[in-house]
């Protein structure tokens, strides 16, 4: 299924060309959201991505929107743009049922601070995307736009088709272990994971408080930049956020790179259980960036990451899930109640030390970045898999637990035409810097006739 198939010359364009367009008049709120929902009910029968979506809610926001900015009224960055929220995040008045059966029904009575936040800023709420049952890895309805035989990836499985189907321009996940960047990369979209503790997870199903983070899903890397800058920003009901400057995020995407960046190649562990054609695909790209890829290797500690991420994630789980656990029962998948009760019988020491681990797992990575701009490895072992899975979250997890900026790019094609993509990270603190680092690869493979 072609992405381009009925899709109007508007949905076309970059959330900042619509955002533009907005601006300037050429382009009302309303016209934009009539073209989604048409989008929409050509696509969604076949891709399943909405858990809630109510043409008339989205218009009336339209509406109210282009009253406000004819009214002259001051508006945000985001005005008129329509959304979509992964159904893990809470909207007031509005069905939040975190994919779980016994969650039906469940109205929230307060908004997430993201919601508020993108509502302050002027987006339209579209909906709530279908999200894997709890955020865990349970396959959900929602299936691949290119080719509804193969997953689109989880947890924010919703999230990311509807990007990728060109039914909205933007829309927000959470990643506890790959759940931004591997369904960005099968569903051929820029997936954006800031690093830890920049966007508030207040009004976010928790799973796991040291690992939970927001991402974004949008076409273009400055369009992910635009979102995510919208909603960073400290929050005190998160200890995770802390009270400093947000960074400039979509300002530096545009930025051009002082010199040209360098990117250190890695393979990391799961390295063998890639691909042949992803293996070769990383092994040209890195070739046609010359002396701007340097291929290095990841400390000897990194072969433990997997293993620290999940221990964190089943401990931190059995306690956050528990009155999930108690309320549901068996109405929960066995994948769920089996992770919860591992959850249950990791010893505190084997927890204690994987916390610890983090933050010598950054240190480790400081000679790489004193060295390069960015890593560059892959963002999923290869195309998307068959719906009976969510795919592999190997080569994402390591960043998870880390805690540091990823963004994946849709720079590569498997032999049938399905996407797969190469994702870039950073150090922890550099969001916008390797924002302009995507930017900067994704022109460059552009100019060379591979734009992502």
């Amino acid at each position: 299924m072609g992405r381009a198939e009925t899709m109007t010359p508007i949905l076309s364009l970059s959330a900042v060309e619509l955002r533009d367009r907005l601006a300037s008049g050429a382009l009302r709120a309303v016209e934009l959201v009539e073209a989604c929902l048409a989008r929409i009910e050509a696509q969604e029968p076949q891709v399943r991505a909405w858990a809630w979506h109510d043409p008339a809610f989205a218009l009336a926001q339209a509406r109210a929107l282009d009253a406000r900015r004819q009214s002259g009224a001051a508006t945000g960055p985001l005005h008129g743009l329509p959304v979509g929220l992964k159904d893990v995040i809470d909207t007031r008045g509005i069905p939040s049922e975190n994919g779980v059966a016994a969650d039906a029904g469940r109205v929230p009575s307060a908004d997430a601070t993201v919601v508020a936040r993108l509502k302050a800023a002027g987006a339209i709420i579209m909906g709530k995307t279908v999200t894997c049952e709890a955020a865990f890895l349970q396959p959900s309805v929602t299936r691949n736009p290119h080719d509804p035989a193969r997953t689109p990836g989880g947890s924010s499985s919703g999230s990311a088709a509807a990007v990728a189907a060109g039914m909205v321009p933007l829309a927000v996940g959470t990643q506890t272990g790959g759940s931004v960047i591997r369904p960005a990369a099968f569903c051929g979209v820029v997936g954006f994971k800031p690093g830890f503790g920049l966007i508030p997870r207040t009004g976010v199903l928790m799973q796991s408080p040291t690992l939970d983070t927001l991402g974004v899903f949008a076409r273009t890397v400055t369009d992910a930049a635009l979102l995510a800058e919208a909603l960073m920003g400290h929050d005190p009901a998160d200890p995770a956020t802390e009270p400093l400057a947000v960074p400039r995020l979509l300002a530096g995407a545009l930025a051009a790179p002082p010199v040209p960046p360098v990117l250190a190649l890695v393979r990391p562990p799961g390295w063998p259980d890639a691909t042949p054609e992803m293996r070769a695909a990383m092994q040209e790209l890195a070739g046609r960036l010359g002396p701007q890829c340097l291929p290095l290797d990841l400390p000897p500690l990194f072969a433990e990451a997997a293993a620290l991420r999940r221990c964190i994630n089943l401990a931190e789980m059995a306690h956050c899930h528990a009155d999930l656990d108690r309320r549901a029962g068996d109405s929960l998948s066995p994948i769920l109640r089996a992770a919860i009760a591992e959850g249950r019988t990791i010893p505190a020491p084997d927890y204690l030390r994987a916390i610890e681990a983090r933050a010598r797992l950054n240190e480790a990575l400081a000679p790489i970045f004193h060295r390069c701009d960015a890593i560059l490895c892959p963002a999923a072992p290869g195309p998307a898999p068959g719906r009976e899975t969510t795919g592999d979250a190997i080569f994402n997890g390591l960043w998870t637990l880390c805690g540091t900026p990823a963004i994946t790019l849709p720079v590569f094609q498997d032999e049938g035409g399905l996407p797969m993509g190469a994702q870039l990270v950073g150090p922890r603190g550099s969001d916008a810097r390797l924002l302009r680092t995507a930017n900067w690869l994704a022109g460059r493979l552009a100019s060379e006739g591979d734009a992502p």
